[in-house]
C-alpha cells in the first residue's frame, strides 16, 4: 500500500470517526439524561474534536477489515468501538496536559483545554469523556452480540486502567521523582514495561477490539495482540523521538520536556541513533507477525510504518 493510499483511508476512517463522535456529543439529551451542560458540552468538543491523527480509529477498522468486515457493513456500527476508544485517548490527553500532569498549553496547535475554558471544567470533560466511551461499547447498535459487548467494556477498562494507562502514567509519576520517594533509576526493561502500560495498552486494544468485531480465531487473535504491543511500543518510542528531536510548531505541542524533567525513555537510556535503530526492529517484526494474513494486511503494516515515520 503506498503512502498516498494509506493517507486516503486514514483520511476516510478518521472523518467517519469524528462523525460519530460529534453526533455522541450532540446537545440533545439522551434517555437517561436530564440535561447536557453547554459548557461542559463545548470542552468535550473542544478536547476530541480539534483534530488528530485518530491512529486508535483507524486500528480499531483496518483490523476488523481483516475478517471482512467494514463501515456500516450491516452487521454493527464497528465504528462505535473506534469512537469509544478515542474518548478514553482523548480524556487522557485532557487530563495529561493539566498542570498537576504535564502543564501544557498546547495540544494538537490548538490550546489545551484547561487553557481554553479552565481546570475545573477540563477535569470534568476528562472525566465525561471517559464514562461516554463505555455508553457508545455498551451500545447494541455497535456490536449486536452481548458477549462480545461485554468482552470489549472489560478489555477497555483494563486497558485504561490501573493495569494499563491510568497505571502506566503513575509509574511516569514516580520515575520523574513526584514523590516522596527519589526516584530510582529506570532501566530498560522497567521503562518498556511503563510504556507498554502508558501508552501501549489502548493501542493493543485497537488491535484487540478490530478482532473481536471480526471474529477472529485463537490463532489469529494471536498474532494480532502481539502485533498491537508492537506497534504501541513503535508508536511511544516515535513519540520520545520526537520530543528529543523535533520542534513545536511541527509537532503541535510542546517538545524538549522529557529530559527536562528527566522522564524515563528508551532514547534517554540509548541516545537518539540507538532509539532509531530499534524503532526500525520494532517495525520490521510488527510486519513478520502480520505474513500470515499476506495481502490483507497490507493497511496494518502501512500503518506500522507510518507510526514509525510520523511526523508529528
Amino acid at each position: 500500500m503506498t503512502e498516498d493510499e494509506l493517507g486516503g483511508r486514514l483520511a476516510a476512517t478518521a472523518e467517519a470517526a469524528v462523525q460519530r463522535l460529534a453526533a455522541a456529543l450532540g446537545a440533545a439529551p439522551l434517555a437517561g439524561e436530564t440535561a447536557r451542560p453547554a459548557r461542559l458540552l463545548a470542552a468535550m468538543r473542544h478536547g476530541v474534536l480539534g483534530g488528530g491523527k485518530r491512529l486508535r480509529p483507524a486500528l480499531v477498522v483496518e483490523t476488523a477489515r481483516l475478517f471482512g468486515r467494514d463501515i456500516d457493513d450491516g452487521h454493527g456500527d464497528i465504528l462505535l468501538a473506534a469512537a469509544a476508544l478515542e474518548c478514553v485517548h482523548c480524556y487522557s490527553l485532557v487530563h495529561d496536559d493539566l498542570p498537576a500532569m504535564d502543564d501544557d498549553d498546547i495540544r494538537r496547535g490548538q490550546p489545551t483545554v484547561h487553557r481554553a475554558f479552565d481546570e475545573a471544567t477540563a477535569i470534568l470533560a476528562g472525566d465525561a469523556l471517559l464514562t461516554l466511551a463505555f455508553d457508545l461499547l455498551a451500545d447494541p447498535a455497535g456490536e449486536p452480540d452481548a458477549a462480545i459487548r461485554i468482552r470489549l467494556v472489560t478489555r477497555l477498562a483494563r486497558a485504561a486502567g490501573m493495569g494499563g494507562m491510568v497505571g502506566g502514567q503513575m509509574l511516569d509519576l514516580a520515575a520523574e521523582g513526584r514523590f516522596d520517594a527519589p526516584a530510582a533509576p529506570m532501566g530498560e526493561a522497567e521503562v518498556r514495561s511503563l510504556q507498554a502500560m502508558k501508552t501501549g495498552a489502548l493501542l493493543r486494544f485497537a488491535v484487540d477490539a478490530g478482532a473481536m468485531l471480526g471474529r477472529a480465531s485463537g490463532a489469529d487473535a494471536a498474532w494480532l495482540a502481539r502485533y498491537g504491543d508492537l506497534v504501541g511500543l513503535a508508536f511511544q518510542l516515535a513519540d520520545d523521538l520526537l520530543d528529543a528531536t523535533a520542534d513545536a510548531a511541527t509537532v503541535g505541542k510542546a517538545t524538549g520536556k522529557d529530559a527536562g524533567r528527566g522522564k524515563a525513555t528508551l532514547v534517554a537510556l540509548h541516545g537518539v541513533e540507538a532509539a532509531r535503530r530499534r524503532l526500525d526492529d520494532l517495525v520490521a517484526e510488527a510486519e513478520a507477525v502480520l505474513q500470515p494474513f499476506g495481502e490483507r494486511a497490507d493497511a496494518l503494516v502501512a500503518i506500522a510504518r507510518f507510526i514509525a515515520a510520523r511526523p508529528s
